[in-house]
């Protein structure tokens, strides 16, 4: 089957494997960018003047730019590097009838019963103290350590279901017995650092399972956080590849957009917009040329989109079908949840043509609720004008999601074209 795998599967797979955190969809991101040839830059120093490819890294956040072949207007990718998933408590240690609990509270909108009965690990990011400083280390336990055990059936109050209580049903086990040192001990050593040193701790369960290309034709790709790493790589892999254009292309990947994208890197922050005003200034321009270039800049808000389920089709607006292996998706919403419009639409729709790629065409039934993404709070934050993309994907916010594999590779290209448009 993997001498089959679709172009853009098994790299979209190596980097959610290598990605169980924003922390570490950042480094991963940043590596593929180094070996591009991209040079990080400290948002503390002084930026240089001569044009070149560079990135900077704001915790779980990234941007990302070429000022190589242009000084004119921004194209941007935009997509978040977070998903819903079951994090650490501050005080995670609990004993409750002999069992050795670890105390977990969902992140964003986590599909509460995906999470349980897997083979759960550790990641995040340990703040240490370094002499007089703190070091943030990125910290990774792949071993299966935790466990949500479901309740089973015959305990059950209707044997038909269990309504899951976010602050009592989904703490995992890790042993039995007394307690023998704290969790966040426990962690620390495993990541080689003094459990006195830790000063603070941004700890996260993921998934073990790896990411697999499934199906009989090798035509799906199983994974964890395919929303929306799987947008973080296309996003990554279209910057790299982006060809010379009159436009600047730009690569922003926000952390905090599964709840609600309020905070110093958020997508609600002065991440993007002081990045790209530093880069004009950089270049010789003053505040008067960024304002100028806003309103002839376009950004694309890289986010999953559904896939017409096929168990449950009524769940979808009727003549708005969405496959999976047929094309990103341009997602359009009346009320703004989305933030397309017929300009910026039309704009994609060429991106498209010029990547050689189906484009397809979704709208959320108008009596259930929408979600959003970024690409509302960046556009009210810049003044950018919009518009809203994604590939189709079942299973969304569970713990493992499924999209086409076909999909990886043409979502890409859309993005390379977007951001230098012919």
């Amino acid at each position: 089957m993997m001498v089959n795998m679709p172009a853009g599967a098994a790299g979209l797979c190596e980097f959610i494997d290598a990605s169980p955190s924003p922390f570490h969809a950042c480094a991963t991101a940043a590596a593929r960018l180094a070996a591009s040839g991209y040079a990080e830059l400290a948002e503390t120093d002084r930026w240089p003047g001569q044009p070149g490819r560079y990135f900077i890294v704001r915790g779980g956040s990234l941007v990302a730019w070429n000022s190589e072949g242009a000084d004119g207007p921004f194209r941007i990718v935009g997509a978040h590097t977070d998903s819903p998933n079951l994090r650490v408590k501050q005080h995670p240690d609990r004993l409750v009838a002999g069992w050795r609990v670890v105390a977990l509270e969902p992140y964003g909108g986590a599909w509460l019963n995906s999470w349980l009965d897997r083979d759960l690990g550790i990641s995040g990011r340990l703040s240490v103290r370094d002499g007089n400083g703190i070091d943030h280390r990125l910290v990774r336990i792949d071993d299966p350590i935790l466990r949500v055990p479901q309740l089973a059936i015959h305990l059950a109050e209707d044997r038909k279901s269990v309504t899951l209580d976010p602050q009592r049903h989904v703490n995992a086990v890790w042993g039995v017995g007394e307690q023998r040192g704290s969790f966040i001990d426990y962690v620390a050593e495993r990541a080689g650092v003094a459990a006195r040193d830790v000063l603070s701790a941004d700890l996260m369960t993921h998934d073990l399972t790896p990411s697999a290309v499934i199906g009989a034709d090798a035509g799906l790709l199983s994974a964890p956080r395919l929303d929306n790493q799987a947008s973080c790589y296309a996003g990554t892999e279209a910057l790299v590849s982006a060809g010379p254009a009159a436009f600047v292309p730009v690569l922003v990947l926000f952390d905090h957009e599964e709840v609600g994208s309020t905070s110093d890197r958020g997508a609600q922050s002065n991440l993007l917009s002081a990045v790209l005003e530093r880069i004009v200034l950089a270049a010789g321009g003053d505040r008067e040329d960024f304002l100028r270039r806003l309103p002839a800049s376009l950004l694309a808000s890289a986010d999953m989109a559904h896939a017409t389920h096929p168990n449950y089709p009524e769940r979808h607006e009727p003549g708005h079908l969405i496959e999976v292996n047929a094309g990103p998706v341009l997602k359009v919403h009346p009320n703004l949840r989305y933030a397309t419009d017929g300009r910026t639409a039309a704009a994609f729709e060429l991106a498209c043509r010029q990547a050689g790629v189906v484009l397809q065409r979704y709208e959320h039934r108008a009596d259930l609720p929408c979600g959003s993404t970024i690409g509302p709070l960046a556009a009210a934050r810049t003044g950018i004008p919009t518009v809203d993309v994604g590939a189709p994907q079942l299973a969304m916010h569970s713990a493992r999601e499924l999209m086409g594999a076909q999909d990886v590779a043409a979502y890409s290209a859309a993005l390379q074209a977007f951001l230098s448009p012919r």
